[in-house]
């Protein structure tokens, strides 16, 4: 079979770039070797982050680093033995996470993430998955007055990027959420976000929303990607397919495609883990809340999801529920969660680069083209790199400047 693309991986941002080509009237098959969103974007907490102008960065300040390095965080763990392995990747993250680097990278990336609500929106009604949608935004709650007023201040400071909140304080939470017993100084609600009640059901909407389109998705194996005389081609299980250009959605497994074709990226992996539970009760959380002891619980259509904070270590080592553990330990006594629901805790990776920020554009060679990298944001920043990528693609003029994601950033 001939087509005009192929797209490798079905996550969230490989659906959505497939979908606006489709749009643009390419011919397109996305490829993944299990079906719509069923890695990565499985198991996110399911936030549409508008507000999410400024990325994770890498702690600077000395007390907070110590803390880490204890290893019994439930916002940050690692394992030991893959340190080896990521201590490069970690040292580039905290050399671009210092203070001049990092507020260019967050004027950057304000530009990007202020479409994510807006370019989701279209997608939603056309894929008829308004069901999933919530749109009272979500908060983070503080446990101390000093981190609730640095959060105030913060939130404040961010208002020139046309960010919205509300400042609750101890009287208005409880009001809020009467479920949450945990003894809060305050919280902040950021209004403009959307969120998702089940993050798989998204994006299996919008693959059936490409499939609309005259889409075509097929199991394979990425990584039999190769270059020909026509374009790129790549093995399914229906067979081969060739298409004139190739896109390199793949997430946290890009790599091992990508330095089989030769080219070498400074990407990391940062894990993390969920589990649902039933209400306790009656009551439940009416939106997701972050919480400072390095959590976050969700309302999802499974039950209370709650998922970690990262985890760096090798992409396929075996799971450590030992972060689940210690945020479930803090969480079912200040939230209201009751029995567990699933068997095992849900473990996915998000790829990451020392920059934080994604690489949008072309690798280089014709008909080449990469979207990755979205660490945090791959839900959130899905269909606005979708749209980004098909004009670059397609010759358009592209809605924002691509530059500050292109690759070239790190030859």
């Amino acid at each position: 079979m001939k087509v005009d693309a192929l797209v490798l991986g079905a996550g969230i941002v490989g659906v959505s770039v497939a979908i606006h080509l489709a749009m643009r009237g390419r011919s397109v098959v996305l490829v993944d070797r299990r079906g719509a969103g069923e890695e990565t974007s499985f198991g996110n907490a399911g936030l549409i982050q508008r507000e999410g102008v400024a990325p994770h960065l890498f702690p600077q300040d000395l007390p907070t680093l110590l803390s880490y390095a204890r290893n019994q965080s439930t916002t940050m763990r690692f394992q030991w033995r893959a340190l080896p392995k990521l201590s490069n990747f970690l040292l580039q993250y905290w050399w671009y996470s210092r203070s001049a680097s990092y507020q260019k990278i967050v004027d950057d990336y304000s530009k990007f993430i202020a479409h994510a609500v807006s370019e989701h929106a279209p997608l939603v009604e056309q894929a008829g998955a308004s069901n999933l949608i919530g749109k009272a935004g979500w908060m983070e709650v503080y446990r101390s007055k000093a981190s609730f007023n640095a959060a105030q201040t913060e939130a404040e400071a961010h208002s020139r990027f046309g960010l919205e909140h509300e400042v609750l304080d101890p009287s208005r939470l409880k009001s809020q959420e009467p479920g949450v017993t945990a003894e809060l100084a305050g919280g902040i609600h950021w209004t403009q976000p959307w969120t998702v009640r089940d993050p798989l059901a998204l994006t299996q909407a919008y693959l059936r929303l490409f499939q609309k389109l005259g889409g075509r998705f097929a199991i394979s194996d990425a990584t039999t990607l190769r270059e020909v005389a026509s374009g790129w081609e790549v093995d399914t299980i229906d067979g081969a397919v060739t298409a004139r250009d190739a896109v390199v959605a793949l997430g946290p497994w890009s790599d091992k495609l990508l330095r089989k074709l030769g080219r070498r990226l400074p990407l990391g992996v940062k894990r993390g883990y969920h589990m649902h539970y039933g209400p306790r009760g009656n009551i439940g959380i009416s939106m997701p809340i972050y919480d400072e002891a390095g959590f976050l619980v969700a309302p999802m259509h499974r039950g209370i999801r709650l998922t970690t904070g990262a985890e760096f270590a090798l992409l396929d080592a075996p799971s450590n529920p030992a972060q689940l553990n210690s945020a479930e330990q803090v969480a079912a006594l200040s939230y209201p969660l009751g029995e567990r629901l699933d068997t095992n805790a849900w473990l996915g990776a998000r790829p990451c680069t020392p920059d934080m920020k994604p690489i949008v554009g072309p690798e280089g060679r014709q008909g080449l083209w990469l979207a990755l990298g979205h660490a945090h944001h791959g839900l959130t920043l899905g269909p606005a790199t979708g749209r980004l990528l098909a004009e670059m693609m397609t010759g358009e003029t592209p809605f924002i400047d691509p530059t500050p994601y292109s690759i070239s950033r790190f030859n």
